[in-house]
């Protein structure tokens, strides 16, 4: 029987996956979930944001906001109904000679273990990133602006930048990457610098820092699991982690996750296979997204950015290019 170890004991919202592409709207609806039954919003154009320059655009394809939060108890909920054993409120500790340690002292074994762990490492099979320059992701939820509907917004500045969409619930959640080394000063510092140099997030939040947020770091952007040892998986963000202004990391999630099943049952070659071929699909889509990045991150690269974003095209072919699912 499967079994889904689930650090969570009930729904709770993560800094990431808010933004649904089109390419992971069709792997949910291959499953048999449709966001919009959910409550997810419709996305259809992307608003780049540098300064108090502006630049519009519409999306490829039709995209949509929705909440962690129910996105992830309802995958959970499908997951019980398919036969899985679902451990809530269990989180996997260590790796240690085939066996998962659980956070109660207890070991489980098993014949094949996909590693889904997100951002988080596990003590046993850590991510080997090397010296990789690493993020901090932040998340909050504030009062919907009355033109969000329909629309994704990225706020850019040094060292990077913010995401804000509107979801199921009617609040507007925002997402902010940055360069860890802006985190020096601490977390209030850092939100007032912002404050300074995105002026139009600035009047997003009323000028007023919000109290609550989620959060994580060293987020190795760029990474990718090139090996694997034979019967551990490494997917979702354990097996790439793509840009989050490419909008691609939910759909990475489910078409990693599908391929390192159907390599489980049907490779005799399995997880090594599995991923060799994961990361060889995943090369281009996140090198492109992370030009776009590092772009998006300095001021001379940022204001050629926003100048090719208004080009006729140029946006949609980027976006499409950084699919991954």
């Amino acid at each position: 029987m499967p079994v889904v170890i689930e650090r969570s004991p009930g729904e709770r919202d993560l800094v990431c996956g808010g933004f649904l592409g089109w390419d992971a709207i069709a792997a949910l609806k291959k499953l048999g979930l449709d966001p919009a039954a959910l409550g997810a919003k419709p996305i259809h154009r992307l608003r780049l944001v540098a300064g108090r320059k502006v630049v519009e655009t519409e999306l490829p394809a039709a995209a949509a906001g929705l909440s962690r939060r129910r996105l992830d108890a309802t995958l959970l909920r499908m997951a019980e109904e398919a036969g899985a054993a679902v451990l809530r409120g269990r989180t996997a500790r260590a790796l240690e000679e085939g066996c998962v340690r659980l956070n109660d002292g207890s070991e489980m074994a098993a014949d094949a273990l996909f590693l889904a762990t997100g951002k988080h490492e596990l003590r046993g099979a850590v991510r080997p990133i090397g010296t990789r320059p690493v993020s901090v992701g932040l998340r909050t939820a504030i009062a919907p602006p009355t033109d969000l509907a329909g629309t994704i917004e990225l706020h850019l500045y040094n060292g990077g930048y913010a995401g804000l969409l509107l979801q199921e619930d009617g609040a507007a959640n925002l997402c902010l990457s940055v360069a860890q080394s802006r985190m020096a000063g601490g977390r209030e510092a850092l939100l007032a610098e912002l404050m300074r140099e995105a002026p139009l997030l600035a009047e997003r939040l009323g000028g007023v820092i919000p109290a609550d947020w989620e959060a994580i770091a060293g987020v190795p952007y760029g990474w990718r699991a090139r090996s694997a040892e034979p019967g551990r998986f490494r997917i979702g963000d354990q097996a790439a982690v793509i840009a989050s202004l490419a909008g691609d990391g939910i759909a990475v999630a489910l078409a990693s996750g599908a391929a390192a099943a159907h390599a489980c049952l049907h490779d005799d070659d399995g997880a090594p296979a599995y991923q060799r071929a994961f990361a060889a699909r995943a090369k281009r889509p996140i090198a492109i997204a992370e030009t776009l990045r590092h772009m998006a991150e300095a001021p001379v690269r940022r204001k050629l950015m926003l100048g090719l974003a208004g080009w006729p095209g140029l946006a949609k072919l980027a976006a499409r290019l950084t699919r991954v699912g």
